[in-house]
């Protein structure tokens, strides 16, 4: 079976920076896989595919050897293993808070006995060998986001979920169900504290601690607090804002800013 390049990264103790894809394009997919991202990830959730643009985003994914994950919309096992049998190796699943909704989307993950997966792997059979079967359960990534108070309050019980691999913090709802603004990058002190909290009850668990960045700076303070999966930004963020740029740059003859 072909390797998870995100378990491989971690299993040496290094971070996966992910791509995030919000654009429904094979071809922005296959531009974005090119560019070194050690994973990428087909936002079912927020952005704007559905599961017929995600397929073909998955196949120009596998043009290269970045790991191909997809945050699905919701903890339901039906887009879950629909997901996972188009080629995912990993899924992210939003507003999981409590240790029973995190035992349903592990067990919608893996094959008997680990959980209740039906077997019919279409597609990822093809990407990833006639083997799949065999080794899906320990190769696929299991993710869920920790974007809530509740969450929070429950999440050294979520921790204890067998064979969950990964947290992922959605700061924006976070910040949201604490009482602040939404957005990326969130400084108010109780949601940092949060963030941090998160982060070192993951390592004592031993389950990898994810976030989602908006900026180079806050990414790296998340990187000092021990998160080893970080998406930066999103394909539409990143054109809305090149556009945003260099747009002005242009108008006004910056030459300093039409190059970068």
């Amino acid at each position: 079976m072909r390797k998870n390049k995100a378990k491989e990264i971690w299993a040496a103790g290094g971070e996966v920076v992910t791509g995030w894809l919000g654009i429904p394009s094979s071809v922005s997919a296959e531009l974005m896989a090119q560019q070194g991202w050690d994973a990428l990830t087909v936002d079912l959730q927020h952005g704007a595919s559905d599961y017929t643009d995600m397929l073909p985003m998955l196949q120009a994914i596998s043009t290269t050897d970045t790991a191909p994950f997809v945050r699905v919309p919701w903890n339901d096992p039906s887009i879950i293993g629909k997901v996972l049998d188009a080629g995912a190796y990993g899924v992210i699943c939003p507003m999981v808070n409590t240790a029973d909704e995190a035992v349903a989307f592990v067990k919608a993950c893996r094959y008997f006995p680990q959980g209740g997966r039906s077997v019919g792997p279409l597609r990822a059979s093809l990407y990833a060998g006639s083997d799949y079967f065999q080794h899906a359960n320990e190769t696929v990534v299991t993710m869920a986001m920790i974007e809530s108070e509740e969450a929070v309050r429950n999440l050294e019980d979520i921790l204890k979920t067998p064979y969950l691999d990964a947290i992922f913090v959605g700061p924006s709802d976070l910040a949201v169900t604490m009482g602040e603004a939404p957005g990326f990058d969130p400084r108010y002190p109780a949601v940092y504290e949060a963030i941090e909290y998160i982060a070192a009850k993951c390592k004592e668990a031993g389950v990898i601690p994810g976030i989602h960045c908006g900026s180079v700076a806050y990414g790296a303070d998340m990187r000092k607090m021990g998160y080893r999966f970080m998406a930066y930004l999103s394909d539409f963020r990143m054109l809305q804002q090149s556009v945003a740029r260099g747009l002005t740059a242009f108008r006004a003859g910056t030459i300093s800013e039409i190059t970068p």
